[in-house]
């Protein structure tokens, strides 16, 4: 645990248990919200013969799982260390390492829930409308255990509640994981599930989705220490992290436009 007087020698930036913990965060509360959903009516028919609440929801979360594993893995091998990955591809399989990436699982779970809406004649659209409100609290939760473990931590700060993390180095750092967990965890769930409390347009809750982490993914990064990406540290001042954001945000704010012009 970090705190104002610890430190230690220098370790790397890791994730090795912030996804478990954001699995377990993500599977919390789904099946009281999907009851919810089609006791309300919101549901299709097809969606409420398919399957009992509970088998619906294990296969789902095993689709999501899957693929928050591997297009993490991939996402952490492309855009942060290619260069390491392809010189030593054998550790492109060692996931206990450590090393997962956000924008590469959200591009996973994406292409997972097309295979998912497909096997069950599903509405993808309405498929992840469903799940968007649900993922803050995985990320709150992996927040959580990045600060916990003393991982992806801020940059140096002279504020008073600048903390030294153990086994990086003895200057005061912004608790970055905390600000991500606000932002990222509490802030986004709770703007997006006020919003889906009322019936949307097919896709608008997963625009706002898009839009809401984009934003505060982009935010939280000023004080976040960048990761070494593809292009460096930095580009025009801007670090990974926030490169892969911004088209989060264009992507979700044309979403939502298409949605409600759809529905006009």
């Amino acid at each position: 645990m970090p705190s104002p007087q610890s430190s230690g020698e220098t370790t790397s930036h890791s994730t090795k248990h912030d996804k478990a913990v954001q699995v377990a965060g993500y599977s919390a509360h789904p099946t009281r919200r999907w009851r919810a959903e089609y006791k309300s009516g919101r549901g299709s028919e097809r969606e409420k013969q398919s399957s009992t609440p509970d088998k619906f929801l294990d296969d789902l979360l095993f689709y999501g799982v899957l693929g928050v594993v591997l297009g993490g893995r991939l996402g952490e091998v492309l855009f942060y260390n290619p260069g390491y990955y392809f010189a030593h591809p054998a550790k492109i399989l060692a996931v206990w390492e450590g090393g997962m990436s956000f924008h590469g699982g959200f591009l996973g779970v994406l292409i997972a829930m097309v295979v998912f809406a497909r096997s069950r004649k599903l509405v993808w659209l309405q498929l992840m409308d469903f799940i968007a409100p649900l993922v803050p609290l995985g990320l709150g939760a992996g927040r959580i255990g990045n600060f916990i473990n003393a991982e992806l931590w801020g940059r140096p700060t002279d504020l008073p509640w600048g903390m030294v993390f153990p086994n990086v180095d003895n200057l005061p750092r912004h608790p970055s994981q905390l600000y991500e967990f606000a932002l990222e965890g509490m802030a986004l769930f709770a703007l997006l599930w006020l919003y889906s409390n009322k019936p949307r347009p097919a896709g608008a809750v997963s625009g706002l989705f898009l839009v809401g982490y984009g934003s505060f993914r982009f935010i939280g990064e000023f004080a976040r220490t960048p990761d070494d990406g593809i292009f460096g540290l930095m580009t025009f001042g801007i670090s990974m992290g926030q490169w892969l954001s911004l088209p989060m945000v264009l992507a979700g704010g044309a979403l939502m436009l298409y949605s409600y012009r759809r529905k006009a």
